[in-house]
């Protein structure tokens, strides 16, 4: 077998087998070994056992390896409830207190590695979990193909491949969820309609997308297609109507091509209404068929209360809510405030946060176009001066103006809600010039899976 040299002492090969002891696990969830120095990746293995490790890939400065054999296992260790090769359940042979325990222990890491002011001292608390951690995502994009005996399948993708893994079952999404994708195929394989081909780029339905309301139980359905028909679409409309009394919503969108992109530029409208709606406490939010939305409200209304908590608005304060989306957590605090004001660039999600406002009957709140290191100096030159600021970015963490700005205008009250603690605490170097950390508080938004959010509480300093 061909031998790769890494270094000058350090042979491995793919296919290679050894022994290896689990130190702890990396931030995707994957466990992580040293073999002669040498750090090996091996997901679905624990900290504390001791696997023999199969090579997978050999790099310069690390290996990716498969459990072969669980040699000794860790006390932790739990049969998953699903056994597919697929994300969104890479910590399931985890019992879900050590789930909690390892989110907060990723903020722990990302911290050691970038060294913001004092991160030693911080107080870091323990994980919010669920009390039933399944079921609990409110919406699924699954991709449709024929598989080789010409049967329609709806599932993921094996991890780093273009595999279909057919789900019939998947105990991390709500079971109408589930139930409407497999009728979807079903119906699907009764009309014959023509299902997307990878290869050839032919063929119609690419993508079954479902989202479900916790607040009513109904849900929206939406089919992608490669054409800009979709095919046998009477009888489609017809079969639905008449098989999922739940779903009160049905859209076609259009994704001409190979793409990794799920989502095409145009959406039509084919039956019910086009949009449905979800609530968190008081809040009502109207979704159409693009709008983003926590997938996972239970927690969300956790999350949300850890964001209200930590600003501790009075009455007669001010709220900026940056990365607003369509409202969500200005929105949610509203009550507490004399005004909130959010910023977002896509321009729909700010025409659904007006209308999420105007649904939950509040007046106190303003949101516009754009990002908040144009409105923040804009609305200080005019006056308006926040007494506290909210920012939930994206996994890329803050854009390095709103950074700035931030830094300029030192809001008194400052809370950042990160959903990657790896970028959160790259930004903590820059925010930790002037502010100090009174506490992080990790939630679990997304069990079974490696990832973490996490809420912040910021003092002013001097």
């Amino acid at each position: 077998m061909r031998k790769k040299r890494t270094n000058g002492h350090t042979q491995m090969y793919v296919g290679q087998k050894f022994p290896l002891t689990i130190k702890r696990l990396g931030i995707n969830g994957e466990g992580i070994g040293y073999y002669k120095r040498k750090i090996v990746f091996v997901p679905q293995a624990l900290p504390g056992e001791i696997v023999t490790a199969k090579v997978t890939q050999v790099k310069k400065n690390y290996a990716q390896a498969q459990v072969n054999r669980i040699r000794q296992a860790s006390p932790d260790r739990v049969t998953p409830r699903d056994n597919y090769d697929v994300g969104g359940i890479e910590l399931a042979h985890l019992a879900y207190p050590a789930q909690l325990q390892f989110k907060r222990d990723v903020i722990k890491q990302a911290l050691a590695k970038f060294k913001p002011r004092a991160y030693e001292e911080y107080d870091i608390r323990p994980t919010l979990g669920m009390d039933e951690p399944y079921y609990y995502r409110n919406k699924a994009q699954f991709q449709v193909r024929r598989d080789a005996n010409g049967q329609v399948v709806a599932g993921l993708y094996r991890p780093n491949s273009h595999q279909l893994v057919d789900l019939p079952t998947f105990s991390t999404q709500r079971p109408l969820t589930m139930k409407i994708i497999r009728t979807v195929c079903s119906i699907i394989q009764s009309l014959g309609m023509s299902t997307y081909n990878e290869k050839t780029n032919k063929g119609a339905v690419k993508t079954i997308v479902v989202r479900e309301s916790f607040a009513t139980g109904q849900a929206q359905l939406v089919l992608v297609t490669n054409t800009k028909e979709l095919p046998q679409r009477e009888q489609f409309v017809a079969q639905v109507q008449s098989r999922l009394p739940e779903v009160v919503s049905l859209m076609h969108n259009i994704n001409p091509g190979r793409t990794s992109l799920v989502w095409g530029e145009e959406t039509k409208h084919l039956w019910g209404q086009e949009y449905i709606t979800e609530k968190l406490g008081q809040i009502t939010f109207r979704l159409s068929a693009r709008a983003f939305f926590q997938l996972n409200p239970a927690q969300t209304k956790v999350l949300y209360d850890e964001v209200k908590k930590a600003l501790e608005l009075a009455p007669n304060e001010t709220l900026i809510d940056a990365y607003c989306g369509v409202g969500t957590i200005g929105l949610y605090v509203a009550r507490d405030a004399k005004e909130v004001r959010g910023m977002d660039i896509i321009p729909e999600a700010i025409a659904d946060a007006r209308v999420n406002a105007r649904l939950s009957g509040l007046s106190n709140v303003q949101y516009e176009v754009g990002g908040a290191e144009k409105w923040i100096p804009q609305w200080n030159r005019l006056g308006f001066v926040p007494d506290a600021l909210v920012v939930d970015p994206p996994r890329t963490g803050l854009d390095q103006q709103l950074i700035e700005t931030i830094i300029k205008y030192r809001p008194r009250k400052f809370v950042y809600v990160s959903c990657n603690p790896s970028t959160l605490a790259r930004d903590l170097v820059q925010l930790t010039k002037v502010y100090d950390v009174e506490y992080i508080q990790s939630v679990d938004m997304f069990p079974q899976t490696a990832r973490c959010e996490a809420v912040v509480k910021f003092s002013l300093r001097g």
